[in-house]
């Protein structure tokens, strides 16, 4: 009756770590909660346990969902080992991943030999700071995981990718800043190194701004416009009024604000259907795109030789 009762307590600690873990548990776990060899193979027989992968079981029922699937690879392999690459992508809901291979991690000096359908990936610079827990799987952070993708996504992809962390509020500058300064040797540093240049934050103050854009129509013989004027009671960054055009220069900062979003739309509407016509670009635009801006301008302003 003992023993029993401790197959009981030991058949319900397996069944409330299994709830935590997609319904998948590890031949360790199963020992750990009290079950010998005999014992773990006798629940196989009788259809309590259905193997996944060598020492990795799945608890009461065969189908499983795609959690599922991807807790088995990682219990599969070693204890730092984690979900990674395109499958972190898509654990993250940053980027869709629809393959049947499945990218796990693992420190390059430990970690089993490949299983069915898991494709290993052996890092030595993979840390435990690299690793945290999504949804209940031990997944590479955000940052880990953009380095890692870069190596192998096209420049528009990982554009795409690095864009969906930030909406879905994911992004976090300083911690891919800090994985980039930490994997100075991975090869996918440089793509990021170049994804992320749109995020840095080092805002010009308006003063510095209007000075650059100012030397910018100087430099390609455009008109200086009237700065920081009132029109129908909005103040504007610049303003050539005999061409009834108006342009606005956003920064991250002042701009990206919810309010900001909404307020900086309606005047534009308000304005264009006033007459005016609106141009916006980004500080980023204006002081390393200076030839693109000026293109766009020119074709709507009068140069110096015209006039």
């Amino acid at each position: 009756m003992d023993e029993q009762t401790d197959q009981a307590r030991s058949d319900l600690r397996i069944a409330v770590l299994a709830a935590r873990q997609h319904g998948v548990v590890s031949w360790r776990q199963l020992t750990d909660a009290g079950l010998r060899r005999g014992a773990i193979d006798h629940r196989v027989r009788i259809g309590w346990l259905h193997r996944m992968h060598r020492g990795v079981f799945a608890v009461g029922h065969r189908p499983l969902t795609r959690d599922a699937r991807w807790m088995g690879a990682v219990l599969a392999c070693v204890e730092l080992a984690a979900l990674s690459h395109v499958c972190a992508t898509a654990l993250w809901e940053v980027r869709p991943y629809s393959g049947t291979w499945i990218d796990v991690t693992v420190p390059i000096r430990t970690g089993r030999e490949s299983r069915d359908r898991i494709r290993l990936h052996r890092s030595s610079t993979l840390k435990a700071d690299d690793v945290t827990t999504h949804r209940g799987i031990p997944v590479t952070t955000i940052a880990r995981t953009l380095l890692d993708v870069a190596a192998t996504f096209t420049a528009p992809a990982l554009a795409r990718t690095v864009e969906q962390t930030e909406i879905r509020r994911l992004f976090d500058l300083r911690a891919i800043e800090g994985m980039l300064a930490r994997h100075s040797n991975h090869p996918g540093r440089t793509k990021l190194t170049r994804a992320i240049e749109l995020y840095r934050d080092d805002e010009l103050t308006r003063s510095e701004l209007e000075a650059i854009f100012r030397g910018l129509c100087d430099d390609h013989a455009l008109p200086r416009p009237l700065v920081n004027h009132i029109i129908e009671n909005d103040e504007v960054d610049f303003f050539w009024p005999h061409q009834r055009l108006v342009v606005e220069t956003d920064g991250r900062g002042t701009h990206l604000t919810r309010a900001a979003f909404e307020r900086d739309r309606d005047r534009d509407a308000r304005l264009v259907a006033l007459g005016y016509r609106v141009l916006r670009f980004t500080e980023r635009q204006v002081t390393s795109d200076a030839e693109i801006v000026a293109a766009r301008l020119s074709a709507l302003l009068p140069t110096s030789a015209s006039r």
